[in-house]
Parts: C-alpha cells; sequence; structure tokens
C-alpha cells in the first residue's frame, strides 16, 4: 500500500484556506497512486484554536469543511484532524453566564476523521487530553470512549491523535491487543530542542512492544509562540525507523508499505534545529497576521544582531529595517559595529540621535530623574521611536531580549521590550552567543567578543550588575526548567549568595514578563503560553 504523509502548516481559523490546502493534498495524493493520505491533528481549524472553539459559527463551518474532504475522497482513504460536537442539554453550569459562553451543554471532540470512497469509515476521538506546559485541551474537548480497530484494504489500522501515543498500557497498547497491524498517529506536537528525538525514541519503543508498524504525522509552522516542527517518520516493527520527513518544511511525503530497509535518523544539532524553528516562527508569525516588514533596534551588540540576521534569514534583506538610536552615552564601537553588521546582512539602517529627546523628557518632567530612572528613561525613547516608526511603514517590531536577562528582571519596561514578537527570548545568553557563532561569519567576531552592556550609563557592562553568564544560565536552566527549589540549587553546589541573587530578581520581574510579547518556544519550559505563575505571591523558596 502506498501512503502520503501530509506534513501542512494551516493557519489557525482559516478553515477555507486550510480546506484548499488539505484538497489540493489528496489531489496530489490521487496522482501519485496512493491509497491512503494523513493529515495531522486539527488539520482543518489548526491548533489551536483556544476559545474561538466558542464562537458561533466555528465548528459548524468546520463541519462544512469536513464534509467537502469527505466528497474528495473518492478513490483514497483519508486521515484528517477535526472536531465533532455533541449537544447535551444537563452539560455544565448553564446558570453562569462566562460557563455558558464558555461552551456549556456542548462536547467537543478532537478526532481523527477517517474517509474513504465518499464515506465517513470512522471519526477516531482522542483519548487522552493534555493539561502541562502550552496545553489546555481538557478546557475544550471531552475525551473519546474507548479505542478500536479498522479494517482498510487488507489492512488492521489503529487510528489514534497524538497524547494517546504517549500514554503507556493507552490506545496504542489497546489497538495493538485488538489486532492492529499497523498505527497511525496524527500529531500537533510542539517543537522543543531535542523533541524529535524523544518522539523516535517513544514510537520505537511502541512499536517493538506491540509488533506494529508505526506511522507519524506531525504538524508544521509557527502559531504564536509555539512551533510545529513536522519530522513525521514511520517506525517498523522491530523499532528501526524506516522513513522520516525533514523537520520545518511542509510537503507531502510518499511512503510505501513494503519498505523495510532502515534509514539513519537525523544527525542531532540543537543550535541549528534551534535556528530553523526560529526562523519558522518568524516567517509564519508575519505571514499568518498580514505583515510582510520587520523593524529591529540595532545596539551594536549581541542580541540585536542575532535577531536581525534571524529575521533576515526569514524575511529577506528587504523586509528587514535597523535602527540606530545612540544617546550622549553610546560609544563610537557600538556606532561602528552596528553599521558593520547592517552592511554584512545587507539591510538598511536608520540612525536616530535621542539626546536631545531624552534631555528635553528631562526638563518636561517636574523632578529631577536620576540613576536606574534616567537610564531606563533612554530606552523608553527609543521604545517610543520604534513603535512610530513600525507604525508609519505597517511594519512589526521584533524585541530583542534573551531568556537570561528576561528572567531576572535585566530589561527596561515599555523600552527594550516593546514589539510584537520575541524571537530570542527562549534563549539563554550562552546560548545566543553560539548560535550567533553559527551564522558563518554574518555577526562580526568583533560583535560576538566584546563584553555586553546595556549601555545606559558610562563603562556599564552587564557582569557589573549579574553573575558571569555561565554561573547565571546555569543556575536558570535548572530554575525554570527543572523546577528546582533554592536548596535544591545550593545542594547542586552554586554560591548561596548567588543564588539568593537570582531568585530575588526572577520573584520580582514577573510582572515584566506577563508584559512581554509572544516568546518564541525553543525550550521544554519557555516564558509564555505555557508557564502560568502569578504575579502576585509571596513564594520564595
Amino acid at each position: 500500500m502506498r501512503l502520503a504523509l501530509a506534513q501542512i502548516d494551516p493557519t489557525v481559523g482559516a478553515i477555507d484556506d486550510n480546506l484548499s490546502l488539505i484538497l489540493s493534498q489528496i489531489e496530489r495524493a490521487k496522482r501519485s497512486q496512493c491509497d491512503l493520505v494523513v493529515f495531522p491533528e486539527l488539520a482543518v481549524c489548526g491548533y489551536s484554536p483556544l476559545d474561538l472553539l466558542w464562537r458561533r459559527g466555528f465548528v459548524e463551518k468546520m463541519q462544512q469543511a469536513q464534509e467537502a474532504i469527505r466528497l474528495a475522497s473518492a478513490g483514497i482513504g483519508v486521515i484528517v484532524g477535526g472536531i465533532e460536537a455533541q449537544h447535551h442539554r444537563d452539560g455544565g453550569n448553564l446558570a453562569d453566564p462566562s460557563s455558558v459562553s464558555d461552551g456549556a451543554g456542548t462536547d467537543l471532540l478532537n478526532c481523527a476523521l477517517f474517509f474513504s470512497d465518499r464515506s465517513l469509515v470512522a471519526s477516531i476521538p482522542k483519548l487522552n487530553l493534555p493539561t502541562f506546559d502550552v496545553y489546555s485541551e481538557r478546557r475544550y474537548f471531552t475525551p473519546g470512549p474507548g479505542a478500536q480497530v479498522l479494517d482498510f484494504r487488507g489492512k488492521s489500522i489503529g487510528i489514534n491523535v497524538c497524547e494517546d501515543l504517549w500514554v503507556d498500557d493507552g490506545p496504542t497498547d489497546a489497538q495493538a491487543s485488538l489486532g492492529a497491524d499497523w498505527i497511525i498517529n496524527i500529531s500537533a506536537s510542539p517543537f522543543f530542542v531535542g523533541k524529535g528525538e524523544v518522539r523516535r525514541h517513544l514510537a520505537s519503543r511502541r512499536a517493538r512492544e506491540n509488533g506494529i508498524t508505526l506511522f507519524y504525522v506531525n504538524l508544521v509552522g509557527g502559531q504564536d509562540d509555539v512551533i510545529f516542527d513536522g519530522g513525521s517518520f514511520v517506525t517498523s516493527p522491530n523499532g528501526d525507523l524506516l522513513y522520516q520527513a525533514p523537520s520545518f518544511v511542509e510537503g507531502l511525503f510518499i511512503v510505501d508499505s513494503d519498505q523495510t530497509k532502515p534509514t539513519p535518523p537525523p544527525a542531532q544539532d540543537a543550535i541549528r534545529a534551534a535556528r530553523k524553528a526560529i526562523v519558522l516562527g518568524i516567517s509564519d508569525y508575519l505571514r499568518k497576521n498580514g505583515f510582510s516588514r520587520v523593524i529591529v533596534g540595532i545596539s551594536g551588540g549581541i542580541d540585536s544582531a542575532l535577531v536581525a540576521a534571524l529575521a533576515v534569514e526569514a524575511l529577506g534583506s528587504d523586509a528587514v529595517s535597523g535602527v540606530f538610536l545612540p544617546s550622549q552615552i553610546s560609544s563610537q564601537e557600538s556606532s561602528d559595529d552596528a553599521h558593520a553588521l547592517a552592511r554584512n546582512i545587507g539591510i538598511d539602517l536608520i540612525d536616530v540621535p535621542i539626546s536631545k529627546i531624552v534631555s528635553a523628557s528631562h526638563s518636561a518632567l517636574q523632578e529631577e530623574i536620576t540613576g536606574l530612572a534616567s537610564e531606563n528613561l533612554q530606552a523608553r525613547v527609543r521604545g517610543t521611536l520604534l513603535m512610530a516608526l513600525a507604525n508609519q511603514r505597517n511594519a512589526l517590531i521584533l524585541t530583542t531580549g534573551n531568556k537570561s536577562e528576561i528572567a531576572v528582571g535585566y530589561n527596561t519596561l515599555y523600552g527594550d521590550t516593546v514589539g510584537a514578537l520575541a524571537p530570542i527570548a527562549d534563549l539563554y545568553k550562552t546560548q545566543v552567543w553560539e548560535m550567533a557563532r553559527s551564522m558563518n561569519g554574518l555577526i562580526l567576531q568583533r560583535i560576538i567578543d566584546k563584553a555586553p552592556t546595556a549601555e545606559l550609563r558610562v563603562d556599564q557592562k552587564d557582569e557589573d550588575d549579574l553573575p558571569p553568564y555561565d554561573v547565571l544560565d546555569s543556575i536558570l536552566k535548572e530554575l525554570i526548567e527543572k523546577n528546582m527549589s533554592r536548596d535544591d540549587l545550593i545542594a547542586h553546589g552554586f554560591p548561596e549568595a548567588i543564588v539568593n541573587d537570582v531568585l530575588s530578581r526572577y520573584y520580582r520581574s514577573e510582572y515584566k514578563r506577563r508584559q512581554l510579547p509572544p516568546t518564541l518556544k525553543v525550550s521544554p519550559k519557555a516564558f509564555g503560553i505555557g508557564r502560568r505563575i502569578p504575579i502576585t505571591h509571596r513564594y520564595r523558596s
């Protein structure tokens, strides 16, 4: 049997466009003489539609699209992620208006819809609804009743949806026990560095334990702060990788079921994978939101240099404008480096001196502004001018802060935090340097080598205010990604005084993080939708 793995990049809520994309891939699969074409989870509406699911007409429009897919299935099997709705009168709290507006009285099922020859063969609901990290599926969906197996052209097939594959003694094992030869899993599995390898190891174990061939089809593309990497694959009954689709690329990938020769897994390169994810995240964020240009405030430092270079990789140099906003504090070295970077990556750089505006702002205030307030005034003037240029040019600002700075509040609210998207806010400073070194000389070595500075006071250096970044980043990884306590960190050998200082900064800057633009997620735990910490709390352990 010949299968087509339709690794597509739908847009959330663009149901007509998504339908056109799905129908075109079905026709391509037919021309390639495929027996079955498989699409990712919630391919009809995109993942995740969140509260759009409760907007009147949304589910009905999906059902119309799903009917069009049924009619297009003449001569071929089609598995596609969609939704079923079941209305009932006794569901939920119908007395509270907020409950009613969130769909009380309706059960929605996140389904794999299996069409063949213009008939609905089966609707297979997702059984396990995740609620960790970026997921909140139990807010929207009702779990299905149980696993099932279907016959299709001489094969016994079990179909399940995303999280169902990850559960031990779950649907995959149940379907295998019911006699499935193949398990087909349709997914919308977000990326973080190393996620592809984790998926393949899991699939290898499931296939080997159950003696089944496993087909895994994943979504690709950027959705706000979440990135889907694709990387669809096929695993043999003995756990070997039989086929691997590329990551971060949309396409229709054809696989013949009689293929038995293993293929080597792709090489693992964490920084290269993160870079590809960020580039895709930038590109899709602009395209799907109807923008084509970005503005980057370029300081002459490493963070803004990396963001500008990534933006050029994502959008092309003509779509990226740099702005250098020197104050009285700015050095000639910063100016030289900003202009050299712009030449290297082929973008225009606008010089907008801010010294007079900063002075006028001081004069306009009724009291003397000194110290940190005076330093931050410069950053806020820059933010205002960047926003004015963005408005004028119908462009988006890319925010240049990194994860280390954001974690400890070493940024200026309404200053260097302004923007529509934060491309490197999930990269620690040490990773920023590593990625910059991977850019094949686009970022000058002297920018990489020089001591980082916010340059808001004379001779300021980051490490005058913060621990060395290698120490800081080591602490932050344990704190953010492993939820280590103060005592855990000290027990791991980090100096107590530094741990106390980092924790103090980390806790008191939560209100800043809540106001950041969307952060492109490349780690297991990023600031943003997958991390839910109250601003107001007094837990300090």
